[in-house]
């Protein structure tokens, strides 16, 4: 399959490397000037998951092939979009002209609602899917991150292209992947989007996210900031399942003791997201908005999330 990834980022780079491996021919569109800036070489140091939970050791030189400008006609079968949610309407304004009969695949965080994320792009053209990534460049070449076994895919509504759905389904299974399906992925991203936002504030009360991973009573607090933004979900329309209901509420000493166990040291859950905190700096941009993104919707919605409006932490504190 010929692919063409926007964007030279984490995710985007991490899965072109797996899909160009399983014999595709990968290509990433960048910004003019981005491609003389980063050079066509990559140094990866990544956990790889599909054979090993615990991740296998990557450290290679791979070489990629970059444009920074789409023509029209252009023959790619697949475009990917993977970047930083806030990044997002750009991206889409820049390709709703030049999409072509390509398929999109949109592997993004969305706080909106996702329908109206695409802009004039054809739903019936898009297929929604996750990484199950992360990472950070350590400099401009070199990225420190890994990937697990399973992606996710799913419909948001019954628009999508049952053929194209598949065919990029299969095309991460021929790839080594596994494909974790959700039945209702407008919930599931949303869900996803308030768990990094109550992570990411936890975190910032202890000062990184190893400190958060190792302290029974920072997870509890992530517990208790996710189960206040539930509500945030309600205000959505949209609900979270029976099981994650039940999960979030039940004591939270006992949901952080769990997920203690599972964010253990050498865990590649834990790996993939020490690496994705690069220096453990929390002043990340991208970390900011995950929470003052939360908050703003929760305000256009007119919902109380007081755990999140009390971060004292001057990093957030432009937000509040």
């Amino acid at each position: 399959m010929k692919i063409l990834i926007i964007g030279r980022g984490v995710i985007s780079t991490q899965y072109g490397w797996a899909l160009e491996q399983a014999g595709n021919d990968v290509t990433f569109y960048v910004r003019p000037g981005r491609r003389d800036h980063y050079g066509d070489i990559v140094n990866l140091k990544i956990l790889d998951g599909r054979k090993n939970k615990k991740g296998d050791s990557v450290n290679k030189a791979w070489k990629i092939k970059m444009i920074e400008e789409l023509s029209s006609n252009h023959d790619f079968d697949l475009i990917m979009i993977s970047v930083n949610h806030n990044q997002l309407s750009n991206v889409i304004s820049y390709l709703e002209p030049r999409v072509n009969n390509s398929t999109v695949l949109l592997f993004n965080n969305i706080i909106d609602e996702p329908l109206d994320s695409i802009g004039s792009i054809p739903k019936e053209q898009v297929v929604w899917g996750f990484p199950g990534a992360g990472g950070s460049f350590i400099n401009k070449n070199t990225l420190d991150g890994g990937f697990m076994k399973n992606i996710f895919m799913g419909f948001i509504d019954d628009s999508t292209n049952r053929n194209r759905y598949d065919k990029v389904n299969r095309l991460f299974k021929k790839a080594g992947f596994g494909i974790s399906e959700k039945k209702d992925m407008r919930n599931w991203l949303w869900f996803h989007f308030i768990s990094n936002a109550s992570m990411m504030s936890a975190a910032s009360k202890v000062g990184s996210l190893n400190n958060l991973f190792d302290s029974t009573n920072a997870l509890k607090d992530f517990t208790l900031r996710l189960r206040e933004l539930i509500s945030l979900m309600d205000a959505k329309g949209s609900k979270v399942s029976a099981l994650t209901n039940f999960a979030v509420n039940l004591p939270a000493g006992l949901v952080a003791f769990v997920m203690k166990l599972a964010l253990a040291k050498g865990n590649l859950p834990r790996e993939i997201m020490k690496s994705a905190s690069g220096s453990e700096s929390l002043k990340a941009e991208s970390n900011v908005i995950f929470v003052s993104d939360t908050l703003a919707e929760a305000r256009r919605l007119g919902t109380s999330i007081p755990r999140l409006e009390s971060l004292d932490s001057p990093i957030y504190k432009q937000f509040l």
